[in-house]
């Protein structure tokens, strides 16, 4: 389960931080690490503050982009210090975030998105998340460090990972009631913006409709079975051409 677990760190600056934050996770039973853009990776620095977990670094791959790092993840978590305008379905405590992603990845991969130490995560990076999780924090002074985020987020998914009844372990969701993988989702946003213009019903070029329909579809979870439903409704939907 635990090994469906993807830490994502998105163009982090400082190498010492991508060690400390693999140190992080092999002290919570995480080893899948993926790095995008490192501004420098490997590096001394990283090794040396990875202290005993150099295999986690040995073994992560660096990506392109976010969206090449989590287009087979079912859900991605992007570790937000506030909300966006994007209204994402929100994990307030990072307990509920641990359970939430600990029932997904007992079959399918799960990735926990971080951004940069300065300014973490764009709003086009938000976009390619399925939910959002904040650290409950001092309101006064809530800054963390990105290993140190790492670190409390890593933990609460090992301790939801301890405690879960052994009867969890077992059991597998049924098929039908398994999320889509990031790109299948991205696909049926395409599919519904295409169907959306040639249908006429985007009239309004300024107007936030697509992007408030993109998270009704967001916030209602639908399975790999009902996304393809809707995209079935979609295609009949479509306008042919000569009618």
């Amino acid at each position: 389960m635990l090994s469906n677990i993807r830490i994502v760190l998105v163009q982090t600056f400082h190498p010492g931080n991508i060690g400390a934050a693999a140190r992080a996770m092999k002290t919570m039973g995480l080893g899948e690490l993926v790095l995008v853009n490192p501004r420098a990776f490997p590096d001394d620095e990283a090794t040396r503050l990875a202290a005993g977990a150099t295999d986690v670094l040995a073994n992560a791959r660096v990506a392109g982009s976010l969206n090449e790092a989590v287009d087979d993840c079912v859900q991605v978590i992007g570790a937000s210090a506030r909300l966006r305008s994007l209204p994402l379905p929100h994990f307030d405590e990072p307990d509920a975030m641990a359970q939430s992603a600990l029932g997904n990845a007992q079959s399918a991969p799960v990735a926990l998105v971080f951004g940069r130490e300065r300014s973490g995560l764009t709003n086009e990076e938000i976009r390619c998340c399925t939910h959002q999780v904040s650290i409950p924090a001092n309101p006064e002074y809530g800054i963390l460090n990105l290993s140190q985020a790492v670190q409390i987020l890593a933990y609460e998914l090992h301790r939801g990972w301890r405690t879960r009844p052994e009867s969890d372990f077992a059991y597998q969701s049924p098929a039908e009631a398994t999320p889509p993988t990031r790109e299948q989702f991205d696909h049926f946003q395409r599919h519904l913006h295409d169907v959306m213009q040639q249908s006429g019903f985007l009239t309004q070029p300024h107007a936030r409709t697509e992007e408030q329909l993109q998270a009704l579809f967001a916030r209602a979870e639908p399975s790999r079975k009902e996304l393809s439903l809707l995209r079935g409704l979609l295609s009949a939907l479509e306008p042919r051409g000569g009618d």
